[in-house]
């Protein structure tokens, strides 16, 4: 945890494999009219490192200490580019949370294949994305059509081998965690995020919910966001008063 006692003010969100940055557009306001600074890191999707590279860069530019959260491949991403100093906690939202030396194949590769799974199809010679029907049915069923299909339009792909690079050292083994399981994905399995965030220890919120709560439920999302982050301050105030 960062070696200060100065309140959270700072949220740093990483989106998923099958979305992009307005993924979190119905969070944002929710936290900002809380008083708090919030960014969307828009990562490449191109490999583990350069996606940790990004998000490291918009660490830097936070001005306190940061509430980390990550969605679906963003799990993996804040796993790794939480163990900057600048990061006091993290969230996965329906995210992966490969341990040290794993990585997000890895990570689930003993539970059953999520029903969207054969929805992602080639998208070039090194890259991946979801089909519109794979968005509509296995990633964003909670939402009306015209809404998914908006997520469907703004996915961007993926590298193949992003779900093969392995994460160094898991963050979420020295910084305390929170997850959501969302009940309803099929995408990621429940069952997997659920066992997740027991090995995580994490504070846990279970929402009856398609792969993107933060779509489908932005007020539970956003509350529990609000929730970790008062948490973290009171804890960084209380090892203030103790130095």
């Amino acid at each position: 945890m960062p070696s200060t006692s100065t309140e959270i003010k700072h949220i740093v969100l990483v989106h998923g494999a099958f979305a992009d940055g307005s993924s979190w557009s119905k969070v944002i306001p929710l936290l900002t009219a809380e008083g708090l600074s919030v960014v969307a890191a828009q990562i490449p999707r191109t490999s583990l490192a350069d996606d940790v590279k990004v998000v490291n860069l918009v660490l830097e530019q936070q001005a306190g200490p940061v509430l980390l959260v990550g969605h679906s491949w963003g799990g993996a991403v804040i796993t790794e580019a939480g163990n900057h100093p600048k990061v006091a906690g993290l969230v996965y939202v329906a995210a992966a949370a490969p341990d040290s030396g794993q990585s997000f194949g890895e990570w689930w590769k003993d539970y059953p294949p999520a029903p969207g799974a054969s929805e992602i199809k080639p998208y070039g010679a090194e890259l991946v994305a979801l089909t519109a029907k794979g968005v509509r049915e296995d990633f964003a069923q909670d939402l009306p059509a015209a809404e998914a299909d908006v997520v469907f339009a703004v996915q961007g792909p993926i590298a193949g081998r992003c779900f093969g690079d392995q994460v160094g050292t898991a963050a979420w083994r020295s910084k305390p965690s929170w997850y959501i399981v969302a009940e309803n994905d099929r995408t990621i399995p429940p069952a997997v995020q659920a066992d997740s965030a027991k090995r995580l220890n994490a504070t846990t919120l279970t929402l009856a919910s398609s792969h993107v709560p933060m779509l489908s439920r932005p007020a539970e999302v956003s509350a529990f966001l609000l929730e970790a982050q008062a948490s973290l301050s009171s804890s960084l105030v209380l090892a203030g008063s103790a130095d």
